[in-house]
């Protein structure tokens, strides 16, 4: 392990974050970037009766080459296996987005608050940015140590501008413990399912574009804890609790929609459990 590999790492290990870790190039970013936008222009009108949006947030990479590809990127796998070991699936890939002047926020809240997985170590979200995603773009802020914390008690709020699924909440957060965050376009942080994180309002003058891939390790899961499914991206799984799938077969393929639909209604039965609507993303009226 370099130096450098080692300094994030010790971080991370300590804090429960770490980022600025070079990933993509500027031309890189730039392409995947303008593959994206592609996107929205190409199905602003929707795909399958859903908003392109649906597709961004909830479980892009099994439906959209881009996504599953990205995911796999050795660039960001060699940072992962550092974490989680040889063995590394791929549980969730989202894109996060927030316009010129957005009041879309993302309230303080542990990831592994609703996901069904326990308090586990073995998982990690790798953020990358695909625009310039600084203090007054919105970057995440973390709260240092905190991923030693049980997961902590959260209030759904639904709220329009809250990117979360539920609007989930932690309140009494001390902004001042608060660490900022910010990436340059290629850059990568990386934190623990149970680290405190928020990302404030988009004051820039362009769009605030990251990547979150959520890795786990087939440990996760067993035959006795219920399944999910993953994609498998590096190694393999013996331990039985993923339904492992290939990814897609290519780009909104009727086959891969079929299966996208039949996972977000499994999901929902978990992601939405104990919340007393479902107005968002996971909601399971197909």
């Amino acid at each position: 392990m370099s130096l450098i590999n080692k300094s994030f790492i010790n971080k991370y290990k300590k804090e429960g974050f770490c980022y600025g870790i070079p990933i993509f190039s500027k031309s890189e970013t730039k392409s995947i970037r303008s593959e994206i936008e592609a996107l929205e222009k190409k199905f602003q009108k929707g795909i399958s009766k859903k908003k392109l949006e649906q597709f961004f947030r909830v479980n892009g990479h099994f439906v959209i080459p881009l996504l599953a590809n990205l995911s796999r990127s050795s660039k960001i796998l060699d940072y992962i296996e550092l974490l989680l070991g040889s063995n590394i699936l791929v549980w969730s890939v989202e894109l996060f987005i927030k316009e010129p002047g957005s009041s879309k926020i993302v309230s303080w809240h542990q990831d592994l608050t609703y996901w069904g997985m326990g308090e586990t170590d073995k998982e990690v979200t790798a953020w990358i940015a695909l625009s310039n995603v600084n203090i007054e773009s919105g970057c995440m802020r973390f709260i240092p140590e905190s991923h030693n914390k049980k997961i902590l008690k959260h209030k759904d709020t639904f709220d329009k501008d809250n990117l979360l699924s539920r609007g989930q909440e932690i309140r009494g957060i001390n902004e001042e413990d608060a660490i900022y965050a910010p990436l340059k376009p290629g850059e990568m942080s990386l934190h623990h399912g149970k680290c405190l994180h928020a990302s404030g309002m988009n004051n820039s003058n362009d769009r605030r574009i990251g990547l979150a891939i959520r890795y786990v390790t087939p440990d996760v899961r067993n035959k006795e804890n219920g399944h999910d499914f993953a994609m498998l991206v590096r190694g393999f799984d013996d331990r039985g609790g993923w339904f492992n799938f290939a990814g897609p077969r290519g780009l909104f393929n009727q086959k891969d929609l079929n299966f996208y639909n039949y996972v977000l209604k499994y999901q929902s039965k978990v992601l939405m459990a104990g919340a007393n609507k479902n107005e968002g993303m996971y909601k399971a009226d197909i």
